[in-house]
């Protein structure tokens, strides 16, 4: 079952999607394609505040999305995986929105 969410970042709109162990990320409303994420920017002060060890290393982007890939892929099912992306952008800025699922309605989610 694919899930998503739609999150505010600094005034844009990012969407989420995860389908089994892929995560696809799509910036902007009126973006079409869903994008992997060895093709978004990366932040390297976000990379190595989660990845310390990756400081002084030239491959630090490439690095941290192979271990983002296996965290993804350790996770048992794509609910647990969305919760883990929900909770890694929220330190990062990021404020879900909607809440998304196949087969069922997009939910709004309520600000605490």
């Amino acid at each position: 079952m694919v899930q998503g969410v739609i999150f505010d970042f600094k005034g844009k709109f990012v969407e989420v999607r995860v389908d089994k162990t892929d995560v696809l990320f799509r910036t902007g409303q009126f973006a079409s394609a869903l994008a992997p994420i060895d093709t978004i920017k990366l932040d390297k002060s976000g990379c190595i505040k989660e990845f310390p060890d990756l400081k002084e290393r030239r491959d630090w982007r490439k690095e941290s999305i192979s271990r983002f890939k296996e965290k993804v892929k350790k996770l048992p099912n794509e609910t647990d995986r969305m919760k883990y992306i929900m909770s890694d952008l929220q330190k990062h800025g990021y404020v879900p929105i909607y809440l998304q699922r196949d087969g069922f309605r997009t939910l709004k989610i309520k600000k605490k």
